[in-house]
């Protein structure tokens, strides 16, 4: 591809991420060509939706939802659906106080571990960069170590709030919605699929307490009971 073509797609994309050297761009640019008509039909579609200031809870938005919500309302939409708006409108200060609490130097020593290992290939989260994205990073991290002691900090919750300031470009919001992910969304669904499947488990215990799959072979009881308690969830009522 010639000089002149390439440069028609940018090094960099919206979020701040390099495109690797073997990017292709002509199957992008044909990709992207196609796909813009529909983008640009949901973002008006998005626009028409939130001409009321609020966003509404509908089976509507539920499936613009799960098309995908353009990048120019993604933070609003989030932090409505999410209760992370809620939680900000209801706790004004708060976030701010988290930060200005009691120090904790196995808290920062751990976050600081792992800032420069944040998206390494972003250039919003390089020292260089002005300003640079680790600072706002390492403060979200550490309110929620602060709010949430029972979690703290654990590694790989760098990305989670990472990717949150690079959509809200919000400070407290990612806070929020971090808070929202970590100490109720993901929660929920771990326990909601656990609890699914255990109870195909039991069922199949169930099942296996005659003749194993139509072999005549019989599995003993105690081989199955284990097989159900084994690795039960700490969630377990």
């Amino acid at each position: 591809m010639e000089p002149a073509e390439r440069s028609r797609v940018p090094r960099i994309d919206p979020y701040g991420f390099e495109r690797p050297e073997d990017f292709d761009d002509a199957a992008y640019e044909k990709f992207f060509s196609s796909y813009l008509v529909t983008l640009t039909r949901r973002a008006i579609k998005w626009s028409r939706l939130l001409q009321g200031g609020s966003v509404p809870r509908s089976r509507t938005v539920k499936r613009y939802v799960r098309k995908g919500v353009p990048l120019e309302h993604r933070a609003r939409v989030w932090m409505a659906l999410s209760g992370a708006q809620a939680q900000m409108d209801q706790n004004p200060g708060y976030y701010h106080r988290l930060l200005q609490g009691d120090r904790s130097p196995r808290l920062e020593d751990a976050i600081r571990t792992d800032l420069n290992r944040t998206f390494p290939d972003n250039v919003k989260f390089r020292k260089t960069t002005e300003p640079c994205l680790q600072k706002t990073l390492y403060n979200v991290l550490l309110a929620y170590g602060h709010h949430n002691q029972g979690v703290g900090y654990c590694q790989g919750m760098n990305f989670i709030a990472g990717y949150l300031i690079l959509i809200t470009n919000n400070e407290e919001e990612s806070f929020w919605l971090l808070d929202a992910l970590v100490g109720r969304i993901l929660p929920e669904n771990i326990f909601r699929t656990w609890k699914l499947i255990h109870g195909h488990r039991r069922q199949a215990a169930r099942e296996l307490q005659g003749p194993a799959a139509g072999t005549g072979v019989s599995v003993p009881v105690s081989c199955v009971a284990r097989l159900c308690t084994d690795g039960d969830s700490p969630f377990q009522s």
